[in-house]
């Protein structure tokens, strides 16, 4: 399942978190990188305890803690902190998998469900940068408005095309959810979408209350916490 989230920060905080990474200092991003990881990946990365990343990474946890579309698709249990990279120059991210297994700044391990790509550049800034999923549907490419996130299976293959002129700034970062599988998340996603809009309909049908009562249910049976 790949949904994409928009409007997750505003104008104002895009502005000012495009403020910070301008004056940040980068460093390769190969230093996080897996074995596999580091002979495909091309880019810059902030360091995870830059003062911007730590600062910036907060506001975008604050907003997705608010975002009804987001805790809908995703239902997290733990959320890694926000990282940040940046391409230019033909900088690229061959095709690869995400780590299954990553360590929160407590030194607590998570399981990684699902990848999360926050554009906080926008797409006529800069050429190629396209985020290409290999989803069961054949590859889907996604390149967002700034301040919009795509949230897809960290089991997926997936890589960045070179960016062939200006910069692609972006935040990633990873969750475990409370439900592992990927087609239960899509079943509770699905029903909960479709109980909002019977209940913006009717709040009164009585079907509004008997799907709920189903979809905690599930929720109930799947959840691992």
């Amino acid at each position: 399942m790949l949904i994409a989230v928009p409007n997750v920060l505003t104008p104002p905080q895009l502005a000012e978190a495009r403020r910070l990474l301008d004056a940040a200092a980068w460093v390769d991003g190969r230093v996080t990188a897996g074995h596999q990881g580091a002979r495909v990946k091309h880019n810059l990365q902030l360091p995870a305890d830059s003062p911007a990343a730590v600062q910036i990474g907060g506001t975008i946890l604050q907003a997705l803690g608010a975002n009804p579309l987001f805790m809908s698709a995703a239902l997290p249990l733990h959320v890694l902190p926000p990282q940040f990279n940046r391409y230019a120059d033909g900088q690229t991210f061959g095709i690869h998998v995400d780590g299954s297994v990553r360590s929160m700044p407590n030194g607590q391990r998570i399981r990684t469900d699902l990848s999360c790509t926050l554009f906080l550049s926008e797409p006529e800034d800069y050429d190629g940068g396209e985020l290409v999923i290999e989803d069961t549907y054949g590859s889907q490419s996604v390149k967002l408005p700034a301040g919009d996130m795509i949230l897809y299976p960290s089991s997926s293959l997936h890589r960045v095309t070179p960016v062939t002129r200006g910069t692609r700034v972006c935040s990633f970062f990873w969750l475990q959810s409370m439900v592992r599988q990927d087609y239960r998340r899509s079943l509770l996603f699905d029903m909960d979408v479709a109980i909002q809009r019977l209940g913006a309909q009717d709040a009164l049908h009585p079907s509004v209350v008997s799907l709920t009562g189903v979809y905690h249910n599930l929720l109930r049976e799947w959840a691992e916490l």
